[in-house]
């Protein structure tokens, strides 16, 4: 027997509203099913083919300082998904941590209203031992992005890489190299 995929995870929080909102309208997550007595919301990225992916489930009961979750993380098809969903957590205020590339894929981690760490992120088909983490400007035109990333696999890839600055965000307690 083996598992065949994560099939979906369930959150709790303190405002499912708010978090509703964020979820539904800015990361852009159909809500499939809810159970208002039981302070529950389902959520897919693809209805037609999987119910839920994610849940939302009313009742946190731990302090806003603890970490519970390291990530959450949502993937895209394509670089240009990727650089929207950029443009419209900017547009939302939603506060960033990181944009970066892992060699293998780019990233957008940012934080939820319940203060959550998320990434949204894009496959770049490219082999790079991780960890990997170097800053990008998803401002930039494509064509640098990826050849940027490119030659950065190239040189670092075997190895992995650590951009100086960077670990501290994802890891608050690690030291760097």
């Amino acid at each position: 027997m083996a598992i065949a995929e994560l099939g979906h995870f369930g959150v709790f929080c303190n405002d499912l509203e708010r978090s509703t909102i964020f979820y539904r309208d800015v990361l852009g997550l159909t809500v499939t099913d809810e159970d208002a007595n039981l302070g529950m919301r389902f959520f897919s990225a693809r209805p037609q083919f999987e119910h839920h992916e994610f849940q939302l489930v009313e009742g946190r009961v731990t302090a806003e300082d603890t970490k519970l979750i390291q990530q959450i993380s949502f993937r895209v098809n394509h670089l240009t998904e990727l650089i929207e969903m950029y443009g419209r957590l900017v547009d939302n205020d939603v506060l960033l941590d990181l944009v970066v590339t892992h060699g293998n894929a780019f990233g957008i981690y940012f934080f939820d209203p319940e203060g959550n760490r998320c990434e949204v992120y894009w496959q770049t088909g490219l082999p790079a031992r991780q960890p990997f983490l170097a800053a990008v400007d998803l401002n930039e035109p494509i064509d640098k992005l990826l050849a940027e990333n490119a030659a950065l696999v190239e040189q670092y890839g075997r190895t992995g890489y650590l951009q100086p600055g960077l670990v501290k965000n994802l890891i608050p307690d690690a030291t760097e190299a």
